[in-house]
């Protein structure tokens, strides 16, 4: 599998390349109209400002051609503004959509490298659905006709809706804008899969897209601009399963909820002292791993060395080899497969966080 599949991308962190290193399809005007007035554009020009949006694109990594967006009379397209697709929280979406299918696909040797090329038939789609349904879509294997490729398309596109209980007035992406590589639909749709699967990533909150709509009406491209919203803000990460007291103590209990944060703080703080360190913030201190290693070690009595783990943690891939080693040496010490997952730790779950925690309070609490 690729470096790019492999890879665990963060919220956080400088990244290299912009999104519009990777996407095609910005649409932008040198000379904007005053706003609210429609704006004209002859196909020349529309040729122009594709081959003006593409100077920044590397065009090894997306091969569409600037003469692809030729608009027939009545066809409507959307593109991404400029300033959208170099946005960094849309790069940010696109990297983590990109290790999310990779890591649930890896055993099916299948490898997405690019958001638009490799989603745009559904085959990708149809083979993510039909694992995490652990169920069969009945379409054709190989369709080599544009027409067989849009009515397979439309058989997974609705079966996806029915999975996450998409209404068809409200879901903002449909076959058809999939299969012209609309990216902000491509976007919305996998981004509401990640979500009702609970992928093991955390997005950026409240991520929007500014979108230029173009069509062509008597032989004239008229444009406007809608927003349309990728991400919300995610309230949790880990699995659905078996509801347990931290279920009901996020739901209706605040104020005990609130006892078992200081319960569990004194806790941590009675063996992390130990070593003069201390905790405050149960939400977020432990997301890097670097205490919970230190804490596992001390309650089993030992003290980890430094060169075992990332002690100054760079990045968020430092974090999930912190949290995966902490993993590990609760394993060794005979604890049970804790529910919470590595990447939840990772992404500052509050709820994996205290689960967690809980679990080494109830077989150190007496130590």
């Amino acid at each position: 599998m690729s470096t790019l599949g492999r890879r665990t991308p963060g919220p956080e962190g400088k990244k290299k390349e912009s999104f519009v290193d990777k996407l095609t399809g910005t649409l932008s005007r040198k000379n904007k109209k005053a706003s609210g007035e429609d704006e004209h554009l002859d196909d020349n020009e529309v040729l122009e400002l594709e081959l003006e949006g593409r100077q920044a694109l590397d065009s090894s990594l997306i091969p569409t051609l600037a003469k692809n967006i030729w608009l027939e009379e009545g066809e409507t397209r959307r593109y991404l503004t400029k300033e959208t697709a170099r946005d960094p929280k849309i790069g940010q979406v696109v990297d983590l959509l990109i290790y999310w299918l990779n890591e649930e696909l890896a055993d099916q040797r299948i490898v997405v490298r690019h958001i638009q090329e490799d989603m745009y038939d559904g085959q990708i789609i149809q083979k993510l659905l039909e694992k995490l349904e652990q169920i069969r879509i009945e379409v054709p294997e190989v369709s080599q006709s544009e027409e067989g490729q849009r009515q397979k398309l439309q058989i997974v596109i609705q079966t996806a809706n029915r999975v996450i209980n998409q209404q068809q007035n409200e879901h903002k992406w449909t076959a058809e804008l999939v299969h012209e590589k609309d990216i902000t639909a491509i976007l919305q749709l996998l981004v509401a899969l990640a979500l009702h699967y609970r992928a093991p990533v955390r997005f950026p909150d409240n991520v929007v897209a500014n979108v230029v709509v173009a069509e062509k009406e008597h032989g004239q491209i008229k444009t406007h601009r809608i927003t349309e919203q990728i991400t919300t803000v995610q309230t949790e990460l880990a699995p659905k399963g078996e509801r347990d007291a931290f279920d009901t103590l996020f739901d209706y209990g605040p104020d005990k909820l609130a006892h078992v944060k200081t319960s569990l703080l004194a806790f941590c703080n009675k063996h992390l002292n130990k070593i003069n360190l201390e905790v405050s913030d149960l939400d977020h201190q432990f997301q890097d791993g670097v205490f919970l290693v230190l804490l596992v070690g001390l309650l089993e009595g030992y003290f980890v060395p430094l060169y075992h783990f990332n002690l100054q943690v760079q990045n968020h891939e430092e974090k999930v080899k912190n949290v995966q080693f902490a993993f590990k040496l609760m394993e060794d010490a005979g604890l049970q497969k804790p529910r919470s997952r590595v990447q939840d730790i990772a992404n500052g779950d509050v709820k994996s966080t205290l689960r967690l925690l809980h679990l080494l309070f109830t077989k150190y609490k007496h130590i």
